[in-house]
């Protein structure tokens, strides 16, 4: 079942295209990662799927039109901004005690169970939590939720790496099961390289590059080439180069292995390595791999 599927999306700001023409499709029970580079069309692309922005094409989330049914679509989806959206003033009981009042599918006990498990205490307001503290209400609010897809825009920006952790693996341990649906973006790619199941690169408006993640561990390579077998390994043709303390690192897109074995280390790349040679390329343009 698909929970999203577009069909030649397409939004634009004046002459600024924000999103080209994207076609994407997402099943029941995946965690996508939606990775690009900033001004790529990630916000704009969250922004029409949350039907908090009009769009041109086709677009359907749960089987409907966001910008018409917004209201509809937002009790079966939840949303995490980069941004704390909370009132400041407001404390964690009254916050618990307002979406209780106003989300159906709420189950303030729930959340109460999860908060029991941090340091953050009813009584206090958000004004007094660190920017931590705040991403676990707004997870504890978000997983007390039935919702059917969590949209996920920057979760863990600022945060330091043990609450980065304990985010994911709280999501992953709490929350996500397979009648549920992730949608994630994020600069902290080395983060989520363990927890999706699905990726897609984003640039200029476009999908450069879609693939799920057995794909990606099958499919692209990155060698460590010994000196001696440099011209070898550029004879394979590879999609990137990098060097590393004096040595050459190669990525290479559905080369055999055993082949490459013989060049040197192989290993399976990086989420962050792939984005680089796809994305950026050593002349700066979008690689070739879809």
């Amino acid at each position: 079942m698909a929970i999203l599927e577009a069909r030649g999306l397409r939004k634009a700001y004046g002459e600024t295209v924000a999103l080209d023409g994207v076609d994407l499709r997402v099943e029941e029970g995946r965690i996508l990662g939606l990775i690009g580079p900033n001004g790529a069309g990630k916000t704009t692309a969250l922004n029409a799927i949350l039907g908090l922005t009009p769009y041109e094409g086709q677009l359907q989330v749960l089987g409907r039109d966001p910008w018409t049914e917004r209201g509809l679509l937002l009790r079966e989806v939840s949303f995490i901004a980069d941004v704390a959206v909370l009132p400041r003033w407001i404390r964690v009981s009254q916050a618990l005690r307002y979406v209780e009042g106003v989300h159906p599918r709420f189950d303030r006990a729930k959340a109460e169970g999860f908060l029991a498990k941090t340091s953050i205490r009813p009584a206090s307001k958000v004004r007094e939590l660190s920017k931590g503290m705040v991403a676990q209400l707004h997870l504890a609010l978000v997983m007390a939720t039935d919702a059917k897809l969590l949209v996920l825009d920057e979760p863990t920006l600022g945060l330091d790496i043990l609450f980065r952790k304990q985010f994911y693996d709280s999501l992953l341990n709490d929350y996500f099961d397979r009648s549920r649906t992730i949608l994630v973006t994020t600069h902290q790619v080395e983060e989520i390289q363990d927890v999706l199941t699905d990726l897609v690169f984003l640039h200029r408006g476009r999908i450069v590059l879609s693939c799920g993640m057995e794909e990606f561990e099958s499919r692209y390579a990155e060698v460590m080439v010994n000196p001696e077998n440099l011209a070898a390994a550029r004879a394979l043709a590879p999609i990137h180069e990098r060097h590393v303390f004096g040595r050459s690192i190669f990525l290479f897109d559905r080369a055999d292995r055993a082949q490459l074995a013989a060049l040197g280390d192989v290993r399976t790349p990086s989420i962050a390595d792939l984005f680089v040679a796809v994305i950026g390329g050593s002349n700066g343009a979008p690689g070739a791999a879809r």
